[in-house]
């Protein structure tokens, strides 16, 4: 019996529950999470495979791959998320690692993964909890420059599919991340040596990630109220990337260019890869339809705001 697949995209932030954004706004988002909770209750996965990023909480530049698979995680519990162990499926994710290797896709793989909100967020807020549903998380480098192209990604979200494809499961697909957004986060090349320390191995003590935490809820109140050197917010490129996403227009991603996609959106639109992958992992199951599709930009938490659902469309079949 072949796998049933769905997919839900969201954007993360590590400014979520910060105050800040108007009563309305922050209203429309509460409503397209919901919408996007009824439609995981609805589906009723067995199992959740989730593409998201890392924020220099688990993968550092002492090694920092393209891709990982966790075969064992755990959240560090930053921005307001619980740390604590994912209830990864062992013998399911050792298959998945052998399947993309089988396919020429260098994946690295751990044992002891930690994840940080990139990842949890999107769980907390559609199950409650990060270990409520056996997982697989796939991380995807989507920050640490420098960054593969985007056709790379979407192979591995194909390949991902093509493994699912085999599972007698109800899977849903998660991408975790974007849209357009710049971050205050060190650039290696371009940071004094005591900033570009946490990047590369330096880890923080509890006291030094309070401090940061509230930094960045400094920055978004500095971006919200145009005091800030930060990329803005480019709502024309999101809606574009939405479009592109709803048509099914995968393989265009692979002539986009990096560097001008990371001009035009900032230095986190790359999160967008997420999406790609988790996409075309739905692809493989044949043409897929949208069927929720949120947008917002919210510049007092410094991201184009993004919820997409979609599932397998019946009438291609």
């Amino acid at each position: 019996m072949a796998a049933e697949l769905a997919l839900c995209c969201m954007s993360h932030t590590p400014l979520l529950r910060a105050p800040g954004p108007d009563e309305s706004v922050a209203r429309r988002v509460d409503d397209a999470l919901q919408t996007a909770r009824d439609f995981v209750d609805a589906f009723a996965p067995d199992l959740v495979v989730i593409f998201g990023p890392d924020h220099y909480q688990g993968f550092r530049y002492e090694l920092m791959p393209p891709f990982c698979v966790g075969a064992a995680a755990a959240a560090v519990g930053d921005y307001g998320t619980r740390a604590g162990d994912l209830d990864v499926p062992q013998g399911v994710a050792d298959r998945l690692i052998a399947h993309l290797l089988a396919v020429d896709l260098d994946v690295a793989m751990s044992e002891k993964m930690v994840v940080d909100h990139g990842i949890v967020q999107p769980l907390e807020i559609l199950f409650g909890s990060s270990a409520a549903k056996p997982v697989i998380p796939v991380f995807v480098n989507s920050v640490a420059e420098p960054l593969g192209p985007l056709r790379r990604v979407r192979r591995l979200g194909a390949a991902v599919g093509e493994f699912l494809a085999g599972l007698d499961r109800r899977v849903l697909i998660v991408g975790s991340g974007g849209l357009s957004h710049d971050v205050p986060i060190p650039r290696l090349r371009e940071s004094p040596p005591e900033a570009v320390a946490y990047i590369v191995s330096r880890r923080r003590t509890p006291a030094e990630q309070r401090a940061r935490e509230a930094e960045v809820r400094r920055a978004g109140q500095e971006f919200a109220r145009g005091e800030s050197a930060l990329r803005p917010l480019n709502p024309e490129l999101d809606q574009e990337i939405l479009r592109r996403f709803a048509r099914g227009d995968l393989a265009g991603f692979d002539e986009m260019s990096v560097d001008r996609l990371g001009a035009q959106g900032g230095s986190s639109i790359h999160e967008v890869r997420t999406w790609i992958a988790a996409h075309a992992a739905l692809r493989t199951a044949g043409p897929y339809r949208t069927g929720s599709s949120f947008y917002q930009p919210v510049p007092e938490w410094i991201v184009g705001f993004a919820v997409t659902t979609a599932l397998p469309d019946p009438t291609s079949r």
